[in-house]
């Protein structure tokens, strides 16, 4: 199932879901034929409504190099534990929009990443049933204020600045995401970033029993999974394309003042 969150015309949050019309929906802001939403009775253009982030996390939890080729092109090794940061709920942002930016800095970065949505409530969750605890997967771009993130440690000016994730269009159920899914990001068209999620040096479920060993996730929580190599500068007036298989393509505008 592919659930998404959205307002119609008369103001109303709802959560529908994504109707396949023909074949997997190719999910931007001009979704075409590709499916509808419902609700109810009721269906959806795309198109014709204002799609929100599809959870609504108290945090988002990430992976800083976990992938080996990322790691690489950032001249850092690889950690020998999950390495992790945070973003709060001020960080979220939705499909479609034009996001504005931090004013007067010389790098801000895309990172095109998986994003793993919890489902319920856990802690001390083991590998084995990590799984049990997952809704779903997304796609999350853990936009990165170089400038400050080079100059501190804890990365709070440098990652969880307002609008520095948005994430969506929508949350897949794990059956739809493929072990080995493709994971790409392209910036006015031109391809950044393409890898795979079996290049993940983590495992979503090492990742999650290491996370729920020192916290508490809530339903709607995100884990983002770390980025492959290729990240890049935005500029702006930018248009940002995150897709990964079985979920479809998030997509923002960006403004830097």
């Amino acid at each position: 199932m592919k659930r998404v969150r959205f307002r119609d015309s008369g103001g109303n949050v709802r959560g529908g879901r994504w109707a396949i019309e023909d074949g997997e929906p190719v999910v931007t802001a001009a979704a075409g034929p590709y499916g509808r939403i419902a609700f109810g009775d009721e269906s959806y253009d795309p198109a014709e409504v204002d799609i929100l982030p599809p959870c609504e996390p108290t945090k988002i939890v990430c992976l800083g190099r976990n992938y080996a080729d990322h790691a690489d092109e950032m001249d850092s090794e690889v950690p020998d534990r999950p390495l992790l940061f945070l973003k709060g709920p001020n960080a979220v942002a939705s499909h479609g929009n034009t996001l504005t930016m931090p004013a007067g800095k010389e790098r801000i970065d895309h990172e095109a990443e998986l994003g793993v949505v919890i489902g319920e409530q856990c802690k001390n969750v083991t590998e084995a049933g990590a799984m049990d605890v997952v809704a779903g997967y997304t796609c999350v771009n853990d936009i990165s204020n170089r400038d400050d993130q080079r100059r501190e440690t804890n990365w709070v000016r440098g990652k969880a600045f307002d609008n520095a994730c948005p994430i969506g269009p929508l949350v897949a159920t794990p059956e739809h995401v493929p072990e080995d899914a493709t994971i790409e990001c392209r910036v006015n068209g031109e391809t950044r970033q393409s890898s795979s999620r079996e290049h993940l040096v983590f495992s979503v479920e090492e990742t999650i029993a290491e996370i729920t060993e020192y916290m508490t996730l809530e339903p709607g929580d995100v884990i983002a999974t770390g980025t492959p190599s290729g990240v890049g500068p935005l500029a702006d007036g930018d248009r940002v394309e995150v897709e990964i298989e079985g979920i479809g393509t998030l997509e923002h505008g960006v403004k830097i003042p």
